[in-house]
């Protein structure tokens, strides 16, 4: 697989420095793309990049994933409108740790010549002092050169601390660390890190007398303009604890179709040639496209397993033939899941505990129903069930039986109507 190649039918390419074609045509070349831990996970935004150093070790390259335990405690000022709020050491390192562990999933750590590096910007700075850090780095660029960068003339008008201007001595500084230690002679990121990479390539340039490349890529949006990443309830993680595997398999389900082809070349992992067989085949379908990327990601970021629990908990919300089977295969997670895409209802699990009557739990413990008139006339009109199972009797008895996994209830009134009891 040619590197650039790949990029570029997947439009993945915005700016090169001059050289790095015949550069990324050497038999192995030594890649790195920084992640400041400014949250607990990583979002399907970073996960542009991941796919950057994917590919780069495909291609037969050597990914260097380099975290920002040193950054990640400055604040990067490009793409910002505002001053970040500096975290806690303590918060940072505990983000560090877990994003590390997510892009450990992604990427091969283990064989072979061109097996990827993880590496802690922490450990470039943390014997250095001020006096060290002006001397060795601070002279290395002058203001002017500084100044003219995009990510810091936006943010001279509405302010920017010296800690922030100082973002991108830091990132150029990395660069030349790593192409001392490493070798390493190419940075990737995204677009917005253009000025801040480019300094990296003055660094190696000005310091060790060294030839180094960078590579960025465009700033993936939707169709619409607006900002890739996001649904209506917020970003999207590749953290099943802030994202669901359900909720990330429904943001690709419900992407827009004109942004199917771009977010396609983007994330898989198949060839050109199988995509655009695929394309064709199901130029009238873009549902069918949308499944086919959405399972192949849902896979690859959660797990097969999370991938059927996810296509169990489809069903069991919106094929009206699902059946108690369905129902009962469910993990906790996925009834977790479940309760929280429709109306759910804590009740204390002593009610249970005694027995309740049908009747007197839907118009006491839960707003399934308003009375307990209304509540006997639905289950005379055989239109409540729980757990799959209809109530034939107004004096049915609910209690702790019918928890599942210790926890859960489902009730439904009539076909469309689905509730969760969760037993607090």
């Amino acid at each position: 697989m040619d590197f650039l190649e790949e990029l570029s039918w997947r439009g993945m390419v915005q700016d090169k420095t001059p050289g790095v074609d015949e550069k990324l045509k050497e038999k192995m070349v030594t890649a790195y793309i920084g992640f400041d831990p400014t949250a607990p996970s990583l979002t399907i935004g970073n996960y542009v990049q991941i796919m950057l150093l994917k590919l780069l070790q495909l291609s037969g390259h050597q990914p260097i994933v380099l975290m920002g335990g040193a950054t990640g405690r400055i604040g990067d000022p490009s793409g910002k409108d505002k001053e970040r709020t500096l975290k806690s050491y303590e918060e940072l390192d505990g983000n560090l740790a877990r994003q590390a562990a997510q892009i450990k999933k992604f990427l091969d750590f283990e064989e072979g010549p061109n097996k990827a590096i993880l590496v802690n910007n922490y450990d470039f700075y943390k014997d250095m002092n001020i006096l060290d850090f002006l001397r060795k780095v601070g002279k290395t660029l002058t203001v002017n050169y500084m100044m003219s960068k995009e990510s810091v003339k936006k943010r001279v008008e509405t302010g920017l601390s010296f800690t922030e201007f100082s973002y991108q001595l830091l990132q150029g500084y990395d660069y030349q660390c790593l192409y001392d230690q490493y070798n390493c002679q190419l940075q990737m990121g995204g677009s917005d890190q253009w000025g801040n990479i480019t300094a990296g390539t003055e660094f190696i340039r000005r310091n060790v007398g060294g030839k180094a490349f960078a590579i960025t890529t465009p700033l993936l949006t939707k169709a619409d303009g607006t900002k890739f990443g996001k649904s209506e309830q917020g970003n999207i993680w590749l953290s099943p604890e802030q994202t669901s595997a359900y909720k990330f398999y429904q943001f690709w389900i419900n992407a827009a179709d004109a942004d199917l082809p771009s977010f396609t070349r983007y994330f898989t992992l198949k060839s050109k040639e199988e995509i655009e067989a695929r394309e064709q085949e199901f130029a009238d379908n873009p549902r069918e496209l949308k499944k086919l990327l959405a399972e192949e990601l849902t896979k690859r970021v959660h797990s097969e397993e999370e991938f059927e629990a996810v296509l169990k908990v489809s069903e069991l919300l919106f094929n009206k033939k699902a059946t108690r089977e369905t129902l009962l295969s469910l993990s906790q997670s996925a009834l977790a899941t479940v309760s929280k895409e429709i109306p759910s209802f804590e009740v204390p699990r002593s009610v249970l505990a005694d027995g309740a009557n049908i009747s007197d739990f839907l118009a006491e413990h839960t707003s399934i129903l308003a009375s307990k008139a209304e509540a006997r006339r639905a289950i005379k009109g055989n239109a409540i069930s729980i757990n799959k199972e209809k109530i034939s009797s107004h004096e049915a008895i609910v209690n702790q039986e019918a928890l599942l996994h210790g926890e859960y209830i489902m009730i439904e009134n009539g076909k469309k109507n689905k509730f969760m009891i969760i037993a607090s």
